[in-house]
């Protein structure tokens, strides 16, 4: 490898030259495991600085999982070069609510990569398992309106490779096989009705990878509270972990951080239509011209896309105890949220 993988196999000189100093101006970093992420491994560096240097006292390296099974279906889907490639290509300038990156890099096996992130401390991971209500949201739906502005319904969703990456074949194969692993593993934790939302996507899997949305735009795919840092006083938010990026609908996106996020079924459904309206205004401030009715459908279907990715993710990365926990979350939240808004009837 030309470059380090994990804290243990950097150097202070290495350190110090991607974050602009000279060689011998870092005289030693510690390195502390942040974040509950199971696709890769992220860490805190304590940085000691000579002297005299202005620089941060502390950034976020993030590498490869130490899981096998993750970075097999990271190479699969291509989740490491989407990250890499969103910090190299698009996050600089964009406007977007996420870290500075101060070095990207992967290599040809598509595997291993690192970044160096700004560290965004005091703010904080959200909380999945706890959850948040619409008031919480509200920066967030914020944030997510700035990503979907970027590049809605715009020519380059067609001629950035890693972002037109088509991976519906491999989906096609995998999740059937993946469900019934789920169903398995989550029957006693799961109402019936639950499971069988995910058999109603199995057999409607088709027409659910097919449908065109009613706007094409970049989506983070994975928009939930512990891929959200928050300020202190909870009033502004950054996006993290870019690993799912693709090409979709922001109505599916805002559904998934809806469905995900609010624990209290009949709360979320009083905050459906209220959150998309907001996320509506925020587009709407933005100079994007949207076609609310259109867009109200992709956000009931994009209802089944937590479930979906519960399913998929869980069967795919290093099991946890949280783990565990948090994709029967990401499961029950949004199958109540799916039921509620009648998502498969409209596949």
């Amino acid at each position: 490898m030309s470059f380090p993988t994990a804290p243990g196999a950097m150097s202070p000189a290495w350190l110090a030259a991607k974050l602009g100093q000279e060689p011998g101006a870092l005289r030693g970093f510690t390195a502390t495991p942040v974040g509950t992420g199971q696709m890769c491994d992220s860490f805190r560096l304590a940085l000691d600085w000579a002297d005299g240097v202005e620089a941060p006292a502390s950034v976020v390296a993030k590498c490869p999982s130490h899981d096998e099974a993750s970075r097999n279906i990271a190479k699969l889907t291509g989740t490491y070069v989407k990250e890499v490639s969103w910090y190299r290509e698009l996050a600089e300038g964009s406007g977007v609510a996420a870290p500075h990156c101060y070095h990207a890099e992967i290599a040809d096996d598509d595997v291993d990569f690192v970044l160096i992130l700004s560290d965004l401390a005091p703010a904080r991971q959200g909380d999945q398992l706890a959850g948040t209500g619409l008031a919480g949201l509200r920066p967030c739906i914020d944030a997510a309106a700035g990503l979907h502005a970027l590049l809605w319904n715009d020519a380059r969703l067609e001629t950035l490779p890693w972002l037109s990456r088509d991976n519906g074949d491999l989906i096609r194969s995998l999740f059937p096989q993946f469900y019934l692993g789920f169903r398995e593993r989550y029957a006693a934790r799961l109402a019936p009705e639950l499971l069988d939302l995910g058999a109603g996507i199995v057999a409607r899997l088709d027409a659910y990878l097919a449908r065109t949305p009613a706007a094409r735009t970049i989506v983070h795919g994975d928009l939930r509270i512990d891929n959200i840092l928050f300020a202190p006083d909870g009033t502004r938010c950054w996006l993290v972990d870019w690993q799912t990026l693709g090409r979709g609908s922001g109505a599916s996106d805002l559904a998934y951080l809806v469905g995900t996020s609010i624990a209290d079924p009949a709360e979320r459904a009083a905050a459906d239509r209220p959150a998309f309206d907001h996320w509506i205004a925020a587009l709407d401030a933005r100079g994007i011209e949207t076609d609310g009715e259109a867009l109200w459908t992709d956000y009931r279907i994009g209802a089944l896309s937590g479930y979906f990715m519960a399913v998929f993710a869980s069967m795919s990365v290093e099991r946890t105890a949280r783990g565990d926990e948090m994709f029967a979350v990401m499961a029950e939240r949004p199958a109540r949220q799916a039921l509620a808004l009648g998502s498969l009837d409209l596949l």
